[in-house]
């Protein structure tokens, strides 16, 4: 992480008017993991309470036939002279029957998230904004871009009007993503389009603003672009979809303003305004290795001055289990299996040889 960050013009893309420290909360470990699961939480959480009609797909008059009819015993509708009667009725396997486990408006819509885990979650989405390579890979259009993260003068939040705000848009070269979000704009598949969304939009630059002296209604009708307080961050936004890597554009105020919310790792410096049930302030989570590229370290002179040399296993050759081979292999058992089996018999005659002159010995002996 770079040390500083540099505060443009709005109007002025190589205007540089300060140079601000980087807070603290771009150190924090990028965890893809906590990110997809807290959006996974939250995106649930947002649901709206559906349910079914308490008699849906009960109010025909039916009635089962019973046994003996070789038919199943599923109710059916009755009545004659219609192709309706006698079809099967009430059962979720039936045509305008109910649903199997109806859906209940008193359902726990809502998913219980941990407020540790929620944070850890949007600094880890924040800290993922600041590397070219992930917001490049999520598809964002960064090649003409001062630098990341691009933070504007507070001026920004005393735009009026939507021309200025285009002007902006333009000048920091953010237009080549808000032409890829036009781009993309496309209609929904299904009833979406019936229910108030009909367009897919994809996603554009955030902008994260402290004070809004009118910001909000000079870059909202802007498509693809969307912002949000910086006292109300919401990780839906940092991190649409479960994906890190948003293009986020900040405004001085609300870039200093980062640690404040999130603490530093030094307490001393700045404290989190957050705070445990415990009472403590909220803390950073830190990285487990400052360094991550192991295998760097790893064949670093001084790792390599102390490790003892790499032992070399012997290598195992392996025969190639052919018919040729198992053929061959078979008949050399045999002869082995022969050969034994003559030995054997040898050995065996050998023995009653041996006997029988020891008889004799003895017989000589006796006379």
């Amino acid at each position: 992480m770079k040390p500083t960050c540099s505060v443009v013009s709005p109007f002025k893309r190589d205007e540089v008017t300060a140079s601000i420290p980087m807070p603290d909360v771009f150190s924090a470990p990028i965890r893809f993991d906590v990110v997809n699961t807290m959006h996974h939480f939250l995106k649930m959480s947002r649901r709206q309470a559906i349910g079914r009609k308490y008699n849906a797909g009960g109010e025909h008059s039916a009635i089962s036939w019973g046994t003996g009819r070789a038919v199943s015993r599923i109710p059916r509708i009755s009545g004659s002279g219609t192709r309706r009667s006698g079809q099967g009725a009430f059962g979720n396997m039936c045509r305008k029957g109910r649903m199997f486990a109806p859906l209940k408006t008193w359902r726990v819509w809502v998913r219980r998230v941990s407020q540790r885990q929620k944070r850890m979650a949007q600094a880890a989405a924040i800290a993922a904004s600041a590397h070219v390579p992930l917001v490049i890979a999520r598809g964002h259009k960064v090649d003409r871009i001062r630098e990341l993260p691009l933070v504007l003068d507070n001026k920004v939040e005393s735009v009026q009007k939507t021309k200025e705000a285009m002007k902006i848009v333009k000048e920091q070269r953010l237009i080549d993503d808000v032409n890829r979000c036009r781009a993309g704009k496309h209609i929904r598949a299904g009833k979406a389009h019936m229910r108030n969304r009909k367009y897919h939009v994809p996603k554009g630059p955030l902008i994260i603003y402290k004070n809004d002296n009118g910001i909000v209604h000079a870059f909202r009708n802007i498509l693809g672009v969307e912002l949000c307080s910086v006292d109300k961050l919401n990780l839906l936004k940092l991190a649409p979809g479960g994906k890190i890597g948003r293009l986020i554009v900040w405004t001085e105020n609300a870039f200093k303003s980062l640690n404040e919310r999130f603490g530093s790792y030094d307490a001393k410096r700045t404290q989190s305004v957050f705070k445990t049930r415990s009472g403590d302030f909220y803390k950073l989570p830190r990285p487990m290795l400052k360094n991550t590229d192991i295998s760097r370290i790893i064949k670093s002179d001084a790792i390599q001055a102390v490790v003892r040399p790499a032992i070399k296993k012997p290598k195992k050759t392996v025969q190639m289990m052919t018919r040729r081979f198992k053929r061959d292999a078979l008949r050399k058992v045999e002869k082995r299996v022969i050969k034994a089996k003559n030995t054997d018999k040898k050995s065996k005659k050998v023995e009653a040889l041996n006997a029988k002159i020891a008889q004799l010995e003895k017989k000589l002996i006796v006379a």
